[in-house]
């Protein structure tokens, strides 16, 4: 008997927790006591985020450079380039036997390229090899504008070319002066990379005065990091005032895509050219028909040269300009039209100067003799075309 008593209360006892469980876990409220558990009212929005940061300032600088890309971006242009190109298959036995020896030898390529505005009268700075031997170009203004430009003129030397356009009205880039350029400068590319629209990029000034190897004695580039892509060139570098400093013109590079390594012309051999082109069509450069090496330490030490800094002369074309004045191989050139010149580059730069056919003082150190000689300016030759 009191095994089943026994029985009976402990299933009792049993029950009873069980139920005080359920009870306290879900209506704590009504056990009442320090085990009840209190309710807090949810935070709101604001409580639970920090408020928002004032405004800044009226006046304060921008962060960004939406304000230069406002001002220069309606100034450049999409170029395209109609050209004709010598077929693939022209010289294909199989194609001549059956399309005949009449078919066309030649067909059409388009080239596509960006430009920039730089007077509202219309004259458009671009690059050469974008426009070269092109039958038609048409020009693409940023506000949606389409118009056919005439070349001006080319100059391959520098990789610049002037188109003019007849529209209005025109919105036009302001030129920078490039002699406020440092490294490190924030620039913009403007352009028309891979014909997608115009399109910013930003970098800064990587190098000044970089050369190539293997191109012309003129082209001294501008190196940045701004993202510059297939038809970018012809574009506009600006700085971060939104004025001009360079043409977009080339890119280093494995893949054919950016690398971080571009090359723009200065603006003030741009705007050089662009004189020279819309007020002749053509630029005239000096020559006087030299072969020249930079004079080293060591090359005038074993010359026994008094003179450690020069242009050595390495050869002279018969019958040119500098022969007829009466400079020889061996020569050191020293001044330029009273001008001092140290490298190759500096000497070229300033016999590209001077008008051909006017006459010029070149001083020269023959040996332990200096010499001045009196030359009679030719005109540079055309750049042979690669």
């Amino acid at each position: 008997m009191w095994r089943r008593t026994w029985l009976l209360f402990a299933q009792a006892v049993t029950v009873a927790v069980a139920a005080l469980f359920v009870v306290a876990t879900l209506k704590p409220e009504w056990l009442g006591g320090a085990g009840a558990r209190s309710v807090l009212p949810m935070p709101t929005l604001t409580q639970a985020l920090p408020a928002p940061a004032a405004p800044a300032a009226s006046g304060a600088a921008p962060i960004g450079f939406a304000a230069a890309a406002r001002r220069a971006a309606p100034a450049v242009v999409a170029v395209t380039a109609t050209k004709l190109a010598r077929s693939p298959h022209s010289d294909d036995p199989r194609f001549r036997f059956f399309f005949g020896d009449d078919a066309p030898r030649r067909q059409q390529q388009i080239g596509l390229g960006s430009g920039v505005i730089v007077s509202p009268e219309g004259y458009l700075l671009t690059n050469h090899h974008v426009v070269a031997d092109a039958t038609e170009i048409e020009v693409q203004l940023a506000d949606g504008r389409q118009t056919q430009a005439r070349l001006v003129g080319s100059d391959a030397e520098t990789d610049i070319a002037v188109l003019k356009i007849d529209l209005a009205p025109l919105p036009a880039v302001a030129l920078a002066d490039r002699r406020g350029l440092q490294v490190g400068d924030a620039v913009l590319a403007i352009g028309n990379p891979f014909n997608i629209g115009q399109t910013v990029t930003a970098g800064i000034v990587s190098a000044l005065d970089r050369t190539q190897r293997g191109s012309s004695p003129f082209q001294s580039f501008i190196q940045t990091d701004a993202a510059i892509n297939p038809g970018n060139s012809g574009g506009a570098l600006v700085d971060a005032e939104g004025n001009l400093v360079g043409i977009n013109t080339a890119i280093f590079s494995r893949t054919g895509g950016n690398m971080g390594i571009g090359f723009a012309v200065p603006v003030d051999t741009a705007r050089q050219v662009m004189e020279a082109l819309v007020r002749g069509g053509k630029v005239q450069r000096g020559w006087i028909g030299v072969d020249v090496r930079d004079l080293t330490a060591e090359l005038a030490e074993s010359l026994a040269l008094p003179v450690k800094s020069g242009v050595l002369v390495t050869g002279v074309l018969n019958e040119g300009p500098a022969a007829r004045g009466g400079m020889k191989p061996g020569d050191v050139v020293t001044l330029v039209a009273g001008k001092p010149v140290a490298n190759v580059t500096e000497l070229l730069t300033a016999v590209a100067a001077l008008p051909p056919a006017s006459r010029a003082q070149i001083g020269v150190q023959r040996g332990a003799e200096k010499i001045d000689l009196d030359v009679t300016v030719g005109e540079r030759p055309p750049l042979r075309q690669r």
